[in-house]
Parts: structure tokens; sequence; C-alpha cells
């Protein structure tokens, strides 16, 4: 199962599920709060019971095809442990969201020092992936790129190695379509259950948006704890589909963001104001709210990090391996592609993706 993942940083977007019709497989769309805004709409048990969940707390969205608007239901509880493997800049504040919840909450990290916030707060911390898995009910993984994700799932001491009948392994790790079909396949082998979460970044509201694809049960069951990670959810079908959804999305929003800072410096050197651009075009037809809120950042030359650059350029080179295996010219993104790579070249790497304006200035170091 594929699901599209949001994280709002934000309580202005009202928090809904929708079912978009299709032939099959079906398509549902989540909306989920980050950490930057806590809603917390659950209650939770002191101790982990078994069976892990008490009860799923959505009715089947096969048998629903019509589009539609659905309200998740905040009533049911989630009983059981929670791994949670990666605490990057998007890890991090999904696993503050569980902790916060009273979930019980075991985490990993290369580096453990990323780690000791969160076992301040009540976390538990394993060694080891394997130890991660084996000790909860459901493990979710939030690694930066295919290899890592592959590491930690299917490699030593990875955490395939400690899952098995009866557990849940939950992917938001931003991979390919061939890599996560190859760690459901290794995590279903085990007996355990797949569910593929892909995140999408909303800049205006510092949301992320979460596509799903895999096991539906798995879906139905961990719907609690994506309440809790942040706003709303997308059922995409198939594994691999959610992979492709947000590698869609970045590559336009990595595409946008090209265009946008080529606009601001032609504005400057034609002798406007960038600032009244930013104004200008987010009253108009072409309004965005990255715009909004990363322009007048650029237009000062500060990139605070919420989307790294490297990833951003990551993207769109699996955009444009997508593209090519289904045969489909993205001439665009290959241009913006280049601008990335550029940044990358002077630095920028761990600077916000907004920082791809350095690569269209002469001599430009950051």
């Amino acid at each position: 199962m594929t699901l599209l993942k949001l994280h709002y940083h934000s309580c202005l977007i009202p928090k809904t599920t929708t079912l978009i019709s299709s032939k099959t497989p079906t398509f549902m769309a989540l909306n989920l709060a980050s950490s930057f805004c806590a809603k917390i709409p659950l209650n939770f048990r002191a101790k982990p019971t078994s069976p892990f969940f008490s009860k799923s707390i959505l009715s089947p969205f096969s048998r629903q095809f019509s589009s539609q608007i659905v309200t998740a239901s905040t009533k049911d509880e989630f009983s059981g442990r929670v791994g949670f493997l990666g605490i990057g800049i998007m890890g991090s504040p999904m696993a503050l969201n569980l902790i916060n919840a009273g979930c019980d909450v075991t985490v990993w990290n290369r580096t453990k020092s990323k780690c000791d916030s969160l076992i301040s707060l009540g976390a538990k911390y394993k060694p080891t992936p394997e130890e991660v898995a084996s000790s909860c009910d459901v493990t979710i993984a939030m690694l930066a790129d295919p290899d890592s994700a592959m590491e930690v799932a299917c490699g030593k001491h990875g955490a395939a190695s400690g899952m098995g009948p009866g557990k849940g392994y939950v992917d938001v790790s931003t991979v390919d379509g061939p890599t996560s079909k190859l760690i459901s396949e290794r995590i279903k082998a085990t007996g355990a259950l797949f569910l593929e979460v892909c995140t999408v970044i909303l800049y205006l509201y510092h949301t992320t948006k979460l596509h799903f694809t895999g096991d539906q049960s798995l879906y139905e069951k961990v719907a609690p704890l994506l309440d809790i990670m942040g706003k709303s959810k997308f059922y995409l079908g198939d594994v691999g589909n959610g992979a492709a959804m947000k590698l869609v999305v970045n590559m336009i929003m990595g595409s946008m963001m090209a265009s946008f800072a080529e606009g601001l410096l032609l504005s400057e050197k034609a002798g406007l104001d960038p600032n009244v651009l930013v104004e200008v075009v987010s009253q108009g037809a072409i309004s965005a709210p990255m715009y909004k809120m990363k322009g007048p950042s650029m237009v000062e030359s500060v990139y605070p990090t919420a989307f790294p650059l490297k990833h951003q350029q990551k993207d769109l080179r699996l955009a444009l391996g997508l593209a090519e295996s289904v045969s489909q010219p993205i001439p665009l993104a290959a241009a913006a592609n280049e601008l990335y790579k550029i940044a990358k070249s002077r630095g920028l790497s761990d600077h916000d993706f907004s920082a791809v304006i350095e690569a269209l200035k002469p001599n430009s170091t950051q």
C-alpha cells in the first residue's frame, strides 16, 4: 500500500480524507499535521496490549470509489509499541508528535545524539534497526534516499531481520518505485505487513502530504498514528505508486522554485523591486504558498533549511529516471536539475532548496 503524507506546520487546513474515484486502484489523499502544529486527536492506553491495535478506525476504502470527503475518526485507540528509524529534519518532528501523544516509541538513528532530545522526553532507544523492529509492533522508517532506506530495512541488522507475522513496517522514506517494491518484498517475506508512505512538503503552512500504498489492513490499523503525524492522507493503491507521486510532485516543486528564482533575479536586473514581485505573484493567477513563504528570504539571500537542496536535486534525478522508464520527456525538469547540481557544486547542498537562486548568480558562494 502507498500513502501520501502531508505534514502541516500549521492548523489552517481542515483535517479531511479525500477519496478520488479511479478505476483500479483507488486513490486517496491524507493531509497530516506536523509537530509545528501539534494536534493530538487520540487518547492512548498507558501500557501496550495485544493485539497491538484495538480496532481499525476507517472503513475499507476499496468499497468507496466515488469522490467524497471523509472526516477521520478520533475516538479509537492505538495501543502498541511504535519504532521509529531515522531522526532527521522530517523524522524528528514526526517522532516527537507520537511521543507527545503518549505513544510507546522506540527510536534509532545512525548518529545516536540526534535521538537524545526524544529520549529525554520518554522515548526508548535501540542500537540497531533490527532490535527496534523486534521490540515493536509497528516500525516507521524515515530515511533520506534509496540507499539508506535499503540498508536500514534489508542490510545487516536491518529492520527486516526483526520483522515477522503480526508486525507492520511503514516506510516514509524518499525512494524510487523499484526500491520501495524491493523493500516491500523483503518485509513481506517475513510474514509482516508493509505500507509505503511518501511525503510531500507544503511550504506556506510548513506541512507535508503523505501518499500511501501497500496493505489495506495495515493502513487502517495505523491510521491513528498517521493522524498524529500529520493531517491528511491519500491512498494510492499498489506499492510504488506513492513513490512515483512524490517524485512527480517534488519535480514540479523544484521546477517552480527554479523558475521563481529566475523571476526574482530578472526583476531586480530590470530595475524592479523583487519584494514587490513576490506580492504581485502572491495575488495573481500563479499564486503559490511557496512563493510567499520563500520569496522574502530569497531576496535577502538567506536560506533557512526546511527541505535541503541536496534532497530536491535527488528527487529531480529520480524523477528523470522515472520519466525515462515510461518514455515521457520532461525537459523543464531536466534543466532545473542542472541548476540544482550547480548549486550543490557551490557548497549549498545542506541549505534550503530555495538556495538554487545562487546558481543563477555569477561567482556565487554561500
